[in-house]
């Protein structure tokens, strides 16, 4: 099984970031809808799975390295059936900073992009509010999905800011490391042990975000889901969709952009071709 050293990874980069800004509105928003559900079904199915560990202080660590083996389902749909993920894209800085790609028509692909995983994301959360499957558990998954939310939609934006850096810097490697693989195989174990690093930490995905957050809006107004996960009055104020805006998406997106653009495809392309 052969992999790419890090030169040709960069090379390989740059080369997809090309094929990437060229893309039609309709292809990229198309692609991007579906990335949106693949991680939200990832997301949706890493709670269902560590629920009850989540819900209690003793094994909360526990159920976030279960979440996190889950999770990463979510990463290797996008990779390996083919969609267009925002977090990964943010790599196309790589090829800006070396003349390949206009930084408009990155722009572009970021914004379309980013668009369609929204509504893939919240698609997939209406769907889950809608079938009744957060009654699960004598309504413990609904529980800890608004207890989720209300805290990711009050975090202090420095906090949030951070833990996105954090998140993307690791998701960018998961898709570095797996774009050097040549065989499912080796793409498979190149994304799973960073996003499962990622997930088991606690960090701040903005694409992920779009289905938690907005999962636990639409479920707020039932007062068992509400009661069960003892949500401080405060808290749940916050849960809205301005609160989410402008506590959460803002900054963990910026979050998002310095990890994976900066700290991975900036750094590499530096080291590479400039250094």
């Amino acid at each position: 099984m052969k992999h790419l050293k890090p030169q040709e990874i960069l090379e390989l980069t740059m080369e997809t970031a090309v094929v990437k800004a060229g893309g039609s509105v309709m292809k990229l928003l198309t692609l991007a809808v579906l990335a949106g559900a693949f991680i939200a079904f990832a997301a949706g199915g890493s709670n269902m799975a560590a629920f009850n560990l989540l819900a209690s202080p003793e094994t909360y660590g526990t159920g976030r390295a279960l979440a996190g083996v889950v999770f990463t389902a979510g990463l290797m749909l996008v990779v390996l059936a083919g969609a267009e993920l925002f977090t990964g894209n943010v790599m196309m800085i790589a090829a800006v900073c070396e003349g390949k790609v206009p930084i408009l028509r990155m722009l572009r692909n970021w914004a379309v992009v980013y668009t369609g995983n929204f509504i893939g994301s919240v698609l997939i959360a209406y769907m889950m509010a809608s079938s009744g499957l957060f009654g699960s558990g004598a309504d413990m998954l609904g529980a800890v999905t608004l207890k989720v939310a209300a805290y990711k939609s009050s975090l202090p934006f420095a906090s949030a800011f951070f833990l996105g850096v954090m998140c993307n810097w690791l998701v960018c490697l998961a898709v570095w490391i797996s774009s050097g693989a040549d065989a499912t195989v080796g793409k498979i174990l190149g994304m799973f042990f960073p996003i499962w690093l990622f997930v088991t930490s606690g960090f701040e995905h903005s694409i992920a975000n779009m289905y938690f957050v907005p999962a636990g809006i639409l479920i707020k107004s039932k007062g068992a889901f509400a009661e069960l996960a003892g949500v401080s009055a405060a808290s749940m104020e916050s849960l809205s969709w301005g609160g989410f805006l402008l506590n959460n998406l803002v900054p963990v997106t910026l979050g998002n952009i310095v990890g994976g653009g900066v700290f991975v495809a900036l750094a590499y392309w530096y080291a590479y071709k400039r250094a």
